[in-house]
């Protein structure tokens, strides 16, 4: 069974610009450059065939590239942190994609995804760094941004079952033209 999710690429000067800010952050697991993306939605384990009807339903989308900002850093804490991460500035495209593969996944009979979507770049996993830990990280680096880019495409990335991180593999790719 596949594990799959939809996802905009990072191109290769941000993503250098993202490695920059490794380090630092004890107890922090790095996710490696190659793996730096923008998830759209997480569609998990599936089968076979259900993996062949996502793929034909992301083939109908039709959107326009999207302009793309990395400016700020956060974290995604549950009363301990989990992961740090570049904040990437919403947009009414962005959240258009998001949201008609949201919809297509639903007709889909895939669960809904139940977190409020947030746009972002996870940049490590927080194995064992304390609030403090996290709190000076991004006292020191969150005034982080990179220059803007053009996502002309979203794909379907394949993932190991692990605990995250990577490696992903891209399964599909589908354009974003006028």
């Amino acid at each position: 069974m596949p594990r799959l999710f939809t996802g905009l690429e990072i191109p290769a000067q941000t993503g250098l610009m993202l490695s920059m800010l490794r380090g630092g952050l004890r107890g922090a697991r790095w996710i490696d450059p190659e793996n730096y993306h923008i998830t759209l939605r997480f569609i998990g384990d599936i089968d076979d065939r259900t993996a062949d009807e996502v793929a034909n339903a992301l083939d109908k989308i039709r959107r326009s590239p999207i302009e793309i900002r990395l400016k700020g850093l956060g974290q995604f804490s549950n009363g301990k942190p989990h992961a740090v991460w570049a904040r990437v500035e919403p947009s009414r495209d962005l959240n258009d994609l998001q949201a008609e593969q949201e919809r297509l996944f639903q007709r889909l009979q895939l669960a809904p995804e139940r977190r409020k979507y947030t746009p972002h770049v996870t940049l490590a996993r927080c194995r064992t760094s304390t609030n403090d830990d996290v709190a000076k990280w991004l006292a020191e680096r969150g005034d982080f941004q990179a220059p803007s880019f053009i996502a002309g495409r979203f794909v379907l990335f394949s993932a190991k079952a692990s605990v995250g991180g990577g490696p992903y593999l891209v399964e599909e790719a589908y354009p974003l033209a006028a």
